[in-house]
């Protein structure tokens, strides 16, 4: 989906390494040429080098929104809108708003922005990036709860990588500058360990990798025999669908692939467990399908097949009672009767 309106995201690997003060950084240049721009969303956390580079740009007060008795300031997209400037500058793109706003996500904000051919400027780090959540998770073992779907990153007409080597960030968390002193200490001793930050800049330097691989390399042009790869991610009720579908949709990401999600349902009942995980791989761009069949393995070969699935992606299955030990598991029945296709087994791994 294209927007008349131009996105620029400054990604990074943790607080601190520069993004928003880069962001302000072309801010001013823009000012300096004549640009309209304004401040739609500015996070300060108290940083006094990144709050001197806001001078002299006009910023659009925020909306208060009271939620559970409490007061909360949120952007003033609407306001925004009714400003029309030629730029806007939004921080931290991957807040959740609070409930009442008109929008769940601030990248939902941006995109009306951008419908209203307003360019914008943003900043967000890698560990939102939804495909890398359970990575990030068995990396660090902080499960990040605000995430942005790849495509919307994916989408945009310009990704800048603000980088800054960990010891150089370990001793900016030292000094103060990016949270205060208590603060900062236990960072450091949690998430901002060493080992995690180095985890998270190489996640980012792949993924950037990746980025100016598809930037700069056309898609190559296949002959009509050639089999394109298409992806199937068998989905269940259980919490580990989440993780499937994650790491079927980055690899049908870094494949160019299509990616197509089924759920085979025995009967009616019990499908509402499974609608979460449904809409949690529309949300990534992912074809659903839901059938109603006894036979799970004969529908989830055959619509494989029919669909020229190459690449099945499965949880592990329960294995059968002890009675019946030698009866063969629905992940073994489609390994026999899809064997032209290859089957992952997505592993449960546990911190």
């Amino acid at each position: 989906m294209s927007h008349p309106g131009r996105l620029k995201v400054y990604l990074g690997y943790a607080a601190g390494v520069g993004k928003t003060y880069r962001m302000l950084e072309e801010a001013q240049a823009l000012r300096q040429k004549g640009v309209d721009i304004v401040i739609g969303y500015f996070e300060p956390h108290g940083r006094k080098e990144t709050i001197v580079k806001t001078e002299g740009l006009e910023t659009i007060p925020r909306r208060v929104i009271t939620y559970a008795g409490t007061q909360f300031e949120e952007m003033d997209t609407d306001a925004i809108l009714r400003r029309k400037p030629a730029v806007a500058i939004v921080d931290e793109f991957a807040h959740t708003n609070v409930p009442g706003s008109e929008r769940l996500k601030r990248w939902q904000d941006v995109h009306v922005l951008l419908d209203a051919q307003i360019d914008v400027l943003t900043t967000m780090n890698v560990q939102h990036l939804e495909s890398l959540n359970d990575q990030v998770w068995n990396t660090t073992g902080v499960r990040v709860r605000e995430t942005i779907p790849d495509w919307v990153v994916d989408e945009a007409d310009e990704v800048v990588f603000v980088d800054l080597t960990v010891r150089a960030l370990r001793n900016r968390l030292e000094r103060g500058v990016v949270y205060s002193q208590e603060k900062a200490q236990r960072a450091m001793e949690n998430f901002f360990t060493e080992t995690n930050l180095t985890a998270l800049r190489e996640m980012a330097m792949r993924h950037t990798a990746h980025e100016v691989e598809e930037r700069l390399e056309p898609a190559p042009v296949l002959p009509p025999s050639s089999r394109k790869e298409r992806i199937l991610i068998c989905l269940t009720g259980s919490p580990t669908s989440a993780v499937l579908i994650r790491r079927g949709k980055r690899v049908a990401d870094y494949l160019q692939a299509d990616c197509l999600a089924i759920h085979v349902s025995i009967a009616v009942d019990g499908i509402e467990a499974v609608e979460r995980h449904m809409s949690f791989a529309r949300n990534l761009r992912i074809e659903t399908n839901v059938i109603q069949s006894a036979d799970v393995a004969g529908t989830i070969a055959g619509f494989a097949r029919s669909r020229g699935v190459t690449q099945i992606f499965m949880g592990r299955s329960q294995p059968p009672p002890w009675w019946n030990r030698f009866a063969e598991t629905i992940v073994q029945q489609v390994v026999r009767q899809a064997r032209d296709m290859q089957i992952t087994i997505v592993a449960e791994r546990r911190r």
